[in-house]
């Protein structure tokens, strides 16, 4: 009998100038079985991604030639793909920031390599199921002006194209399952991202201040302490 095929392994590129945490990362991801990737600038982390097209970046901020938010800026319009953020910088308008140009998780430095490698997974995870769901009789959401195409991945609001980082659409498909009902935190969080909704408050509050900046504050009703829940109708 024929062996199955040996699947392909995970291709990660690591982009991080620091030489030491650099070798790190790269020495940890391809003992975890990753084909790894490495850039220590802005231009090269570009370059690598348009030659290597990986399934995960794992992304310094503070960058030599251009920063990781202008990385973002240039890398997530060729091609959606989960990134996580690596940073010294703990300010929540740098966090924000880069949450809405496409990060989908962010460790703040000094971070422990088994943290990173458990994010990594997890959105790798999230990818694969969203693949999984997407299949060819996914019905398009249709609600109040919004639209979501599961399988193309594509969003509409009220006929005008909105681009949505993977995290974004995630949500919004999430929320947009149930119109009107509310969705606990620790769902959104655990089914989005993989971990205790604890250590993912901030993530999470920043995605959803990014979704409401570009479908409408309107379209999302946050109950304090509770959860959020896609609105009954535009008031």
């Amino acid at each position: 009998m024929p062996l199955d095929p040996v699947p392909a392994p995970r291709r990660v590129l690591v982009v991080e100038d620091d030489p030491t945490i650099n070798q790190a990362l790269c020495d940890r991801f391809t003992a975890e079985g990753f084909a790894v990737e490495r850039a220590v600038d802005g231009p090269g982390a570009v370059t690598a991604f348009e030659r290597t097209t990986p399934d995960v970046v794992v992304l310094d901020l503070m960058l030599p030639g251009f920063d990781g938010l202008e990385v973002m800026r240039r890398i997530q319009p060729l091609r959606p793909v989960p990134v996580l953020v690596l940073t010294a910088r703990d300010e929540e308008a740098d966090v924000v920031l880069g949450l809405g140009l496409g990060a989908d998780d962010y460790l703040t430095k000094p971070f422990r390599m088994r943290e990173v490698l458990a994010r990594v997974h997890a959105l790798l995870r999230r990818v694969d199921r969203a693949r999984e769901l997407a299949g060819p009789g996914t019905p398009v959401l249709r609600h109040d002006g919004l639209e979501l195409d599961p399988r193309t991945r594509r969003c509409t609001v009220e006929g005008t194209e909105v681009h949505l980082t993977p995290t974004e659409f995630d949500l919004l498909a999430l929320l947009g399952a149930d119109p009107g009902t509310v969705v606990r935190r620790e769902r959104i969080v655990a089914e989005l991202w993989g971990w205790d909704e604890s250590l993912g408050s901030r993530t999470l509050d920043s995605h959803v201040k990014a979704v409401r900046a570009k479908v409408g504050a309107h379209r999302l009703r946050t109950v304090h302490g509770i959860g959020y829940a896609l609105a009954d109708e535009t008031p």
